[in-house]
């Protein structure tokens, strides 16, 4: 078979090309029909064009998605509501106004639904709060008028301070209980009577040898020679951040403690802190009243470390003002405190380290964040107040 090669014009007229090809016009390959292709000339030259630029809907497509995330969970809540009884009460409120009243015999904050007041869920007694915490009797109240149903006041995470305040409340009921049943022979209260404050010192105590302020990222080739780059590594923000918390407990609330670093260079096993430390902390949780101690509680729980917790509580807890107050007169005027946002940035420093260099996971990194910041708010309202002791 016979095949013919199809030869383009601007090649066969070109001066240099030999006789012979010339000459060939055609030699077929197939026998279908030749179709010549059309150059098009290149008018300009100039660099490649510009990268392209994303949509100008992006935004507008992540709150649509978000709508429809949120249409999603009430559907699931509605659903879950409607596999209850029928007609049963806590699908809707039972309430209409929500306030505060004081009695007028001590002083207490009580809550009130209508005429119905607040209630311990352990002791099933009326919640109060002492009388140098209004703002929180108020924020308590606040938590109850938010409410659009009695089956939401069964979710904690929709009254967090209703359930940090009864846990406090319970832990007073407790300590007041030994106080006044202790016999002058029998000067230690007994196991049952200190149940909650003896569970709380020993959850918290173990914190010390991981505390997230003292482990530190091991060291790096550059940390040696400064000079090499200008941007500080973790290792350096870490220790920036931790020396003057450090300091504030070594000095002025623990005097004398040693606290160390956890980790040690090459090694990922946490370095146990000195026992005296331990026990000077101890003693120290162990004269904490109850607010204090179950706000300090949820700081710890939330933050994983003690030593963050133990500095948020002494800037605004109830028993050291006289502390801040000696500390103030030698500080500037204006000097920032040592608030939730800082308490947070501590916790959390390395987390922010590595979402600054490869970005945060929507819906995973912000909720923690914010949720480390509601989980320090409460510990604050628990255990401050206007008392000037």
């Amino acid at each position: 078979m016979n095949s013919i090669v199809v030869l383009p014009p601007s090649i066969l007229s070109h001066p240099h090309l030999p006789r012979s090809v010339t000459t060939l016009k055609r030699r077929c390959l197939h026998a279908s029909s030749s179709s010549l292709a059309t150059p098009l000339p290149v008018t300009q030259a100039g660099p490649p064009p510009t990268a392209p630029l994303p949509a100008v809907s992006q935004y507008g497509e992540r709150v649509n998605r978000r709508r429809r995330q949120a249409e999603l969970l009430k559907k699931g809540q509605e659903m879950r509501m409607q596999q209850m009884k029928p007609g049963s009460a806590m699908k809707k409120r039972f309430w209409k106004d929500v306030g505060v009243q004081t009695n007028s015999a001590d002083g207490l904050y009580t809550v009130y639904l209508d005429s119905r007041p607040v209630r311990n869920p352990q002791t099933k007694v009326p919640l109060s709060i002492p009388p140098s915490k209004p703002h929180l009797a108020t924020a308590i109240a606040l938590e109850w008028d938010l409410l659009t149903s009695a089956q939401q006041a069964l979710r904690a995470h929709l009254i967090p301070l209703t359930s940090i305040a009864s846990r406090a409340h319970d832990l007073a009921l407790q300590d007041a209980s030994d106080a006044s049943s202790r016999a002058p022979s029998q000067p230690t209260a007994s196991h049952q009577s200190r149940t909650i404050r003896d569970d709380i010192i020993m959850t918290l105590l173990p914190y010390l040898d991981t505390d997230t302020l003292l482990c530190w990222a091991p060291p790096t080739p550059n940390d040696a020679d400064s000079t090499m780059t200008t941007i500080p590594s973790l290792r350096d923000l870490q220790a920036r951040v931790a020396e003057p918390i450090i300091s504030y407990l070594t000095t002025i609330i623990w005097p004398g403690v040693q606290l160390n670093p956890s980790l040690d260079e090459g090694t990922i096993i946490p370095a146990q802190q000195p026992q005296e430390t331990k026990d000077i902390i101890r003693g120290w949780m162990t004269g904490l009243n109850a607010w204090e101690l179950v706000g300090l509680e949820r700081a710890v729980l939330a933050g994983k470390s003690l030593c963050v917790a133990a500095r948020l509580l002494c800037e605004w807890g109830e028993s050291f003002a006289n502390v801040r107050r000696s500390l103030d007169r030698g500080r500037p005027h204006g000097a920032q405190r040592f608030g939730i946002e800082e308490a947070a940035q501590a916790c959390s420093l390395e987390v922010m380290w590595q979402t600054g260099r490869w970005g945060e996971v929507e819906d995973t990194h912000d909720v923690d964040k914010e949720d480390l910041r509601s989980q320090f708010g409460s510990a604050v309202m628990v255990a401050s107040g206007t008392s000037q002791a």
